[in-house]
């Protein structure tokens, strides 16, 4: 990809010309791009390999009040004068908002490197090698392997008229494998900015045990059940609560914290942060108007202590925004997006041992809120769900639908392990622990 900062930098000196000659002033520019491959294989065969390279500019402008943005992947000069020429237009359609703030200005902070230049460019025949390897462990249990390997690269440049130039990028691997036996499957996914760290054959060995472990499950009654929940399952559904951790939504009477804050509603040993900045962690370290990402401490031993402001909730609320907002125009405001989960020092296998009866939940999928004030939500578990009897692994059980308050799980829990960065597929990425709880609701047994 040619060099992000002097792409994004002549990008912005023809939007601001377009701009000026419109009677124009107050721009802002995003001018974003990546460069992504994946190699996506089922029924123990390679099927299809893919590259895809994106460059977009979105440009947002602000008139008496009024604001709009508009985008495209039109980088040359008919391009740019088309895409400034609609967002001025649009704007001057849109109604004043009463709250719109000035664009930012800019504002220096901590910076963050997560460029590989070897996971960048990863070669088709790489990816090929390692799912090849990947394949032959499951293979040779008698299983159907199917997943993806994806890497690539992406760039994030945000500049405006008021002196803000902020870039940032990235890259990402991502490995995910499932392992399906006659009546019982595994799975495993890891993510790293640099490839090296991924290792798709030891993810295949554990998604392939599990699916081997997992054989002739038998069905459990419905009901409350001492669990592990291991990393993936952790984050899909404590993930589903973060967009609450919001100054915006709790003005707009949308989350389960509005009256909350300040008052301990989980275990005096969780404690959760939002750290752009932890070694685990991925993303830019300024938001979507340049401001610079503060580390926050979401939940303190138990108790909520702060949210996330983005610059016009922290003005309407008289305090500093912390950094966490969404380009503008839109109607979230902003969110913790580097959710960072204080562990414990129990392992997995400890937890297992601690256990006279219980289940072991590798994954949730399919989660859906039933409660927003409660934070109750039903899901399933998949690819490995065991029964844990006197301190063993007795075998597989068929899946269960949970029930869950993700306010009372987070109160029941009795061990905490180190926390890992762990990939799952209803939430984004975090830093958690495997956890064991007590009396998590499963409320029937699925049909698969």
């Amino acid at each position: 990809m040619p060099d992000e900062g002097r792409l994004a930098t002549e990008v912005f000196d023809q939007v601001t010309t377009i701009a000026r000659s419109l009677g124009v002033r107050d721009v802002e520019a995003i001018v974003s791009g990546s460069s992504h491959a994946l190699t996506r294989f089922a029924n123990n065969t390679i099927h299809q390999s893919v590259a895809e390279r994106t460059v977009q500019v979105s440009v947002r402008v602000a008139i008496d009040g009024r604001t709009a943005r508009a985008s495209t992947n039109r980088l040359d000069p008919g391009g740019t004068r088309e895409v400034v020429e609609q967002a001025v237009a649009i704007t001057r359609l849109t109604e004043p908002d009463p709250d719109l703030l000035p664009m930012a200005d800019r504002s220096d902070g901590e910076m963050v490197d997560r460029f590989d230049e070897d996971t960048a460019f990863v070669s088709p025949q790489e990816r090929a090698e390692a799912v090849a390897h990947a394949i032959r462990h499951v293979e040779a249990a008698g299983q159907t392997a199917a997943g993806i390997y994806s890497t690539g690269v992406s760039t994030f440049s945000l500049l405006n008229s008021r002196g803000i130039f902020s870039s940032y990028t990235e890259t990402m691997a991502h490995f995910s494998i499932t392992a399906i036996g006659a009546d019982s499957s595994g799975w495993a996914k890891a993510s790293a900015y640099r490839a090296h760290e991924l290792d798709p054959e030891q993810l295949a060995r554990q998604a392939s045990h599990k699916a081997i472990a997992s054989r002739s499950p038998r069905e459990l009654p419905p009901g409350r059940y001492t669990v592990v929940l291991e990393p993936a399952a952790v984050l899909d559904l404590s993930g589903q609560m973060f967009g609450d951790f919001s100054a915006t939504a709790i003005r707009d009477g949308r989350s389960f914290l509005k009256d909350r804050i300040g008052k301990k509603l989980f275990g005096s040993n969780i404690t959760i942060h939002d750290d752009v900045r932890h070694p685990l962690q991925t993303g830019a370290a300024f938001d979507g108007e340049g401001v610079p990402r503060k580390r926050l401490t979401l939940v303190d031993r138990g108790v909520v202590r702060e949210i996330a402001y983005c610059r016009q909730s922290a003005a309407a609320d008289g305090v500093a925004p912390t950094g966490h907002g969404f380009p503008l125009p839109n109607e979230i405001g902003e969110a913790p997006m580097n959710i960072v989960f204080a562990g414990g020092d129990t392992s997995l296998d400890a937890m297992v041992e601690s256990t006279d009866r219980g289940i072991l939940v590798t994954r949730l999928w399919y989660i859906r809120e039933v409660d927003p004030y409660e934070k109750i939500f039903t899901g399933m578990t998949r690819d490995g769900t065991f029964l844990i009897e006197g301190g063993t692994i007795a075998g597989g059980v068929r899946n269960f639908r949970f029930n869950q308050s993700l306010i009372e799980l987070l109160s029941n829990v009795d061990a905490l392990s180190p926390a890992v960065r762990a990939s799952g597929e209803e939430s984004i990425d975090m830093v958690v622990p495997a956890l064991k709880a007590h009396d998590f609701n499963f409320t029937e047994v699925t049909r698969f």
